[in-house]
């Protein structure tokens, strides 16, 4: 699963901008684990191929664009307690919530971390890269992407992202986390009589007078840092600036702190910046797929119109020959039927006895039962016979025997069939009619 990660310039900085999405971002595309495969800086119109390839985009939002905020908060079911955040922490904010994306975070130490961000902002940005194709969106504030030293509390990590735009206004953003559930994020103004590293310096030192401070800057800055670090100490004793220690940034920290993060701010958004189904892998499989059942269900059609089509002309021709044969009837219903019918008829006109017929039957019932009877040797008296619906029921005396399989083969050879019908005050009953 390829993830594509950007970190992005502050609403500040974008405000000022004639056109935002130009901004030049820094990035990283991983492919598989936590392996880069490319990285850099470049605007998002021209990482528009990258998104819309990656399966997923992660958005490191400016830390100074994000509040977070350590709130108390009375347990509550997820729907109830995204419900009530707006109310918690309105009067710790500025901006009216209505106004704000809130999302709440894990729970430690009795209190819960709630993200808030502002909700024009992040819905440009996540309209903005669903354009260029992105697919499933995820917005993390960037001081909980950086690493944080669990062994080490009171330890502050800080990240310094200088531009070179020109921008006024924003040329420099540091990111700082104070804890493992605090951090935040600051814009400091560029003095064209100093150098900007001599300005982030000074106010790192002005904003953690104290603690040990891990700062991680390009690695074209390092020296520049490294020397202004020590030009504050020595110009200006600052004790703090002996406990800043300088290091390269590269984005296997930012990339290992995002994966560890759960404050996701696109969730605020609802469904429409959720996890989306790629449907491009699947075009061609599914218009393979339809095509197919256009196919079959055409040759269906075309299948059963032939067979209607074959249907009723054979049916007409039966018709047309039943006609030419009576042609005195006026109503037919199966040609077919009422052809046996008749045939049937003019059989018993003449003389010959249908195979269902009493005297067919009865003739043919004493051929087999004299060649089954006197095979077994036994003798069984028939106390009645009776004819109906053109089947011919033998009643057995009461405690009479007959072998009645003998009897069935025998008919059988004749095309005659016997099966048991219910009994009649005990005795067996047996009822014959034409296999035909």
């Amino acid at each position: 699963m390829s993830t594509l990660y950007i970190r992005l310039a502050s609403q500040a900085t974008a405000d000022n901008a004639t056109h935002w999405p130009a901004l030049a971002c820094p990035f990283a595309l991983v492919a598989h684990g936590n392996a880069i495969e490319r990285q850099g800086i470049a605007s998002l119109p021209d990482l528009s191929d990258v998104i819309a390839k990656s399966q997923r985009v992660v958005l490191l939002l400016a830390a100074n664009d994000v509040t977070l905020l350590r709130v108390k908060v009375p347990p509550l079911s997820a729907a109830r307690l995204k419900a009530a955040l707006p109310n918690l922490v309105e009067d710790r904010l500025i901006a009216d919530p209505s106004d704000c994306i809130v999302v709440a975070g894990g729970l430690a130490d009795g209190l819960r971390t709630v993200a808030v961000v502002r909700r024009a902002w992040l819905d440009i940005l996540a309209k903005t890269l669903i354009a260029f194709g992105a697919r499933h969106l995820a917005a993390l504030p960037a001081q909980l992407c950086l690493p944080y030293q669990s062994d080490q509390p009171g330890n502050v990590t800080a990240a310094i992202n200088e531009r070179s735009d020109g921008t006024p206004d924003a040329d420099i953003n540091m990111t700082l986390r104070l804890s493992e559930q605090d951090g935040i994020g600051l814009a400091i103004m560029h003095e064209q009589h100093e150098p900007t590293a001599n300005v982030a310096i000074r106010t790192l030192c002005a904003l953690v007078p104290q603690a040990p401070v891990t700062l991680y800057v390009p690695q074209s800055l390092v020296r520049a840092y490294q020397e202004a670090v020590n030009d504050t100490v020595a110009r200006n004793n600052v004790a703090q600036g002996k406990h800043i220690n300088v290091s390269a940034d590269n984005w296997s920290r930012w990339i290992a702190g995002a994966n560890a993060a759960t404050l996701d701010l696109m969730a605020g958004l609802g469904a429409g910046a959720g996890p989306k189904l790629d449907w491009r892998p699947w075009r061609w499989p599914l218009a393979l797929a339809v095509a197919v059942l256009v196919i079959n269900i055409g040759a269906l059609n075309i299948e059963w119109w032939r067979m209607k089509s074959e249907d009723s002309a054979l049916r007409a021709t039966l018709i047309q020959i039943y006609k030419s044969a009576y042609p005195k009837e006026s109503v037919i219903i199966d040609p077919i039927a009422q052809m046996k019918q008749k045939i049937a008829i003019a059989k018993h006109e003449s003389g010959l006895a249908a195979p269902d017929d009493f005297t067919a039957l009865t003739a043919t019932l004493g051929e087999a039962w004299a060649s089954a009877m006197g095979a077994d040797g036994k003798t069984s008296a028939i106390s009645a016979l009776e004819y109906r619906e053109r089947n011919l029921f033998v009643h057995l005396k009461p405690g009479g025997e007959a072998p009645i399989q003998k009897i069935k083969a025998e008919l059988a050879k004749r095309n005659l069939t016997l099966e048991l019908a219910p009994e009649q005050s005990g005795a067996t009953v047996l009822k014959i009619g034409s296999a035909k």
